[in-house]
């Protein structure tokens, strides 16, 4: 049985989901660089071991980097599973897990990688937006693409209603893509990823209505 290690700085919406979905596999830790993060209480009433590494306590990047690592390596997961987690990882420690390392961005990248996604959308008045699971590179949200889930933008959307849209299909396919992984359906092949066809679905790609 596969294992999955989830790093969160926040509620955890995500890191519920993939709770939530029973994976074929086992979530052995719960990881938060800031210790006030409110999905650490819902881990720990889903029976999951959970672990602070203050970012704060930590002199630099490399430090705690490397301190994350250490705590990771422990587990020996599989799959390491970003869930609104709020750091910048240096290149060093995405090289490490290199093909392990997986996130789910609120934009249907390559548009709109880093911060404040669907504020840029509306002020692009863009028709089409959504969310990318894609593993994790040295180059920020420009990892290969597992799985897209897209929505309409709405005359009248604001950012935080299509936030909220985005975020229902965020739940959708991230456990999705992390399934496809566990059971070994996932293949990076120059740059880009190849699911087998028995896990691949195209009603996973798209919200209805589009």
């Amino acid at each position: 049985m596969k294992s999955l290690v989830i790093l969160i700085s926040g509620r955890g919406s995500n890191m519920e989901a993939l709770i939530e979905a029973r994976l074929p596999g086992r979530i052995t830790a719960v990881i938060s660089n800031r210790p006030d993060a409110p999905g650490l209480e819902v881990a720990k009433r889903h029976g999951i071991e959970t672990i602070v590494l203050d970012q704060l306590s930590y002199p630099g990047r490399d430090a705690f980097d490397a301190a994350l690592a250490q705590e990771i390596d422990t587990h020996q997961p599989d799959l390491i599973a970003l869930a609104g987690f709020m750091r910048i990882l240096g290149n060093d420690f995405v090289n490490r897990y290199d093909g392990k390392l997986v996130n789910v961005h609120p934009s249907l990248l390559p548009a709109f990688p880093g911060l404040h996604t669907h504020r840029r959308a509306l002020q692009e008045g863009v028709k089409i937006h959504g969310c990318t699971v894609h593993f994790v590179t040295a180059q920020m949200d420009r990892g290969p693409i597992v799985v897209q889930a897209a929505i309409q933008v709405l005359p009248d959307d604001t950012e935080q209603t299509l936030a909220a849209r985005v975020l229902e299909q965020e739940h959708r396919i991230y456990p999705e893509a992390v399934r496809w992984f566990m059971e070994g359906r996932l293949k990076i092949s120059e740059g880009a990823v190849e699911v087998s066809s028995a896990a691949f679905d195209s009603s996973i790609l798209y919200s209805p209505g589009l």
